[in-house]
């Protein structure tokens, strides 16, 4: 596969270490495409949930796969076809009723490794861990931190339906543009906060010049914790207003004057 997307192993390698420097896996160099333990070809765990996260945000229908506990193969040549039972390395997919995958391995010198994903409450979490000394230990010692992260992490999640007071617009077709918040806000507490004591702000743009098409920004909703900002979102308009032309300020000049 590697030969057939790049022309050679080698370059296929050039391009896995460009993206994992792009995805910020600092501590890790790659040397073969295989994963097989060679000199210099080495990774982390933080490395390795980056990695981790990384496919299961732009490929979520990974879980899909991933999750598939028992499937037969047809494995067909020239000599025929015959089929096989292959079952899911990850024994957590049947021990752990939170799981959601993602990737088990071992070599000699790695140890027993699993990137371990598991989503309760609204949550998905990750536990990475490498150089067990056999396949129980890193089941058990994944699990042992999912719940650790599951019973640290609280989370809050607004979906920001309430409404917010139109936006002014200069020299607009229309005085004031309808807004609302643009998606959800969620936040992820690790310290046993109130998380109902979050508090929400609008901060809305005070030079907002017509032409606003409907989608742009024109604000941002701040939330608060203890006094504190803990994060924003965007205030979109839901409508467009198109910039006032000279007919229709004479128009609106003259209707004000004889009012």
């Amino acid at each position: 596969m590697a030969e057939f997307v790049c022309g050679s192993e080698e370059e296929f390698v050039n391009q896995m270490n460009e993206r994992a420097r792009g995805l910020g896996m600092e501590n890790t160099n790659f040397v073969n495409c295989n994963g097989l333990d060679t000199e210099g070809h080495v990774t982390t765990a933080r490395d390795i949930a980056a990695m981790s996260r990384e496919l299961l945000t732009k490929y979520p229908q990974v879980h899909d796969y991933v999750t598939i506990w028992m499937e037969n193969i047809t494995h067909t040549t020239r000599k025929g076809s015959s089929e096989f039972g292959l079952t899911n390395t990850n024994k957590l997919i049947r021990q752990y009723q939170y799981a959601t995958g993602l990737k088990t391995g071992s070599t000699a010198d790695a140890g027993f490794c699993v990137s371990a994903t598991a989503e309760k409450n609204q949550m998905e979490m990750i536990a990475v861990i490498m150089g067990a000394k056999d396949s129980k230990s890193r089941f058990a010692d994944a699990t042992t931190l999912l719940n650790y992260g599951f019973g640290k992490c609280m989370k809050y999640m607004d979906e920001g339906l309430e409404a917010i007071k139109p936006v002014k617009v200069e020299k607009g077709m229309k005085a004031e543009v309808s807004v609302k918040q643009a998606g959800n806000f969620q936040y992820i507490d690790t310290v046993g906060a109130d998380l109902t004591q979050i508090k929400k702000k609008p901060e809305l743009k005070k030079d907002l010049k017509a032409p606003v098409k409907e989608g742009d920004k024109t604000g941002e909703m701040v939330y608060y914790l203890d006094g504190k900002e803990i994060g924003r979102a965007d205030i979109v308009a839901t409508e467009s207003v198109g910039k006032m032309k000279y007919r229709n300020a004479l128009e609106t000049a003259l209707e004000k004057f004889f009012m």
